[in-house]
């Protein structure tokens, strides 16, 4: 039991009175979820809004409720509290429930379009390597120095990310990284934190279907670092047109990391193979076992985030060239015959024009093919569609167009899409199948010896979802299965 008038401290009232003694059980936004003694927060969603379930929360035994429409006939012995804004209140409400764990450690935000997940992972990993106990919210995990939770969104609720953070302060955790996603950003479950440090990766075209527009993209982002605190540093992409405008106007303390451009940390790619890559980094080297520009992006950010937080700059350099590649990131899989599949995650144009560019700078270039397996989700962006088949047909040798994560979709439509983007003198180079497992078994039948195949679009994902169905699908273990590696489960 937590005591009401704590809960929502520094947070600005409309209407509505509590007692100073008055205390809850729980914070609740979903109303079947709430029990006896509980405060409901009326969230307005994009699908639902909460305020129509209030006599549900009240019926299941909600004491509390906070709105942001006053609601009449609200039985007296409930407490009724009005805000401008729900989603800001339960942000903040969490933060104090939890006992504002994210002030009890060092805090790091990843946000950008790419990259989020392996920079917020290489830190996470590096200062477990380097003898601290960290914390890690990711895409494809969550992790509480080395103890694994399932992860759902890029970014949680704030009711999620509180508990994870408080667990972490319970297990003495000192310094967590976390990517921050668009949508979490705008609906505020980040609200409250208080981050020590942000970073920017880049921008590119990806979610306007919630957006709109890539300026309202552009814009949420930004509002990440305008709320960081003077005691905190920024750390963008230089080489990004969007890395100065996210720092205009935060008052952090404004950085710079690039490959390019003049920044406070330089980079540069000395040599590369399909397992590793020799960098200078800010006058030094070292050989990381990741590849490509884009990694090289990501290993720079950590470099500085590390060096930020008062890491020795050899120190860091060492723990970097021990650490692996994260999962479903240009995953290298290689056949006893020496045919080579690369799994990637890039579902945006921009990701995958750089694996790509990446695999096609690192190819010899005598006789070997490049087959590119890629589909697009459904229920998503559709505009990126048509702009990822042309990235796809250009760079590559042969494409198999398939199926994603279609969902609610009809996969053939999604396909319809991308396939209006191949210009005519790509659209030979281009096959369909619509069912994945087969595009990825025709995929390693096309290839020989020496040729390269790239699984793109789902990366770590071990699912797949048709018609709303979730079923087992895992990129890795289907091409493990098609080169013979491992055997196939009934």
């Amino acid at each position: 039991m937590k005591k009401i008038k704590n809960i929502l401290s520094n947070i600005n009232f409309i209407k509505g009175k509590v007692a100073d003694d008055m205390q809850i059980a729980q914070i609740r936004y979903d109303s079947r979820l709430v029990q006896d003694g509980d405060l409901f927060v009326a969230l307005k969603g994009v699908q639902a809004d909460g305020h129509l379930f209030i006599d549900k929360a009240i019926e299941n035994g909600a004491k509390v409720i906070v709105v942001e429409n006053w609601q009449e006939n609200i039985p007296g012995d409930v407490v009724q509290i009005q805000v401008a804004d729900t989603h800001l209140a339960l942000a903040l409400m969490a933060s104090n429930f939890y006992d504002n764990p994210s002030q009890k450690m060092k805090l790091v935000g990843i946000t950008g379009t790419n990259g989020k997940t392996t920079t917020a992972t290489l830190a996470y990993k590096l200062f477990r390597k380097a003898g601290y106990k960290a914390g890690l919210l990711s895409t494809v995990v969550i992790l509480i120095d080395g103890e694994t939770y399932p992860a759902t969104h890029t970014t949680p609720d704030p009711l999620m990310i509180n508990h994870y953070l408080n667990e972490m302060v319970k297990k003495g955790v000192t310094h967590a990284f976390m990517e921050v996603s668009s949508h979490g950003i705008d609906q505020k479950r980040t609200a409250g934190l208080d981050f020590d440090g942000g970073v920017f990766t880049n921008l590119t075209h990806d979610h306007l279907d919630y957006h709109e527009t890539f300026i309202n993209y552009r814009d949420t982002k930004k509002q990440f670092f305008d709320g960081l605190k003077k005691e905190a540093f920024a750390l963008v992409n230089a080489d990004d047109k969007n890395g100065p405008f996210m720092l205009q106007n935060t008052k952090a303390n404004k950085l710079t990391y690039a490959l390019k451009n003049p920044a406070d940390y330089k980079a540069k790619i000395l040599e590369q193979n399909f397992e590793s890559m020799l960098l200078d980094i800010n006058q030094m080297d070292v050989w990381i076992r990741l590849v490509g520009k884009f990694n090289a992006y990501n290993v720079l950010a950590v470099f500085g985030i590390a060096d930020l937080l008062g890491m020795e700059p050899f120190d860091i350099l060492q723990i970097l060239s021990e650490l692996q590649s994260v999962a479903g990131r240009f995953e290298l899989i290689i056949s006893p015959e020496g045919k080579i599949a690369i799994v990637d995650y890039a579902h945006t144009p921009d990701a995958l024009e750089n694996v790509l560019k990446t695999i096609n700078d690192i190819r010899p270039r005598n006789t070997e093919q490049l087959i590119t397996v890629v589909g697009a989700g459904g229920n998503r962006d559709k505009t990126k569609r048509p702009e990822m088949a042309e990235v796809a047909a250009r760079l590559s040798d042969t494409v198999i167009f398939t199926s994603d994560n279609p969902r609610d979709e009809d996969p053939n439509a999604i396909i319809d899409d991308m396939e209006a983007g191949v210009p005519g003198e790509h659209y030979k180079k281009t096959i369909r199948i619509t069912d994945r497992r087969e595009a990825i078994k025709a995929a390693g039948k096309l290839a020989n010896p020496g040729d390269i195949i790239l699984i793109a679009g789902k990366g770590h994902e071990d699912y797949q979802i048709v018609k709303g169905e979730k079923s087992h699908f895992d990129d890795r273990e289907e091409i493990k299965i098609v080169f013979g590696l491992i055997q196939k489960t009934i």
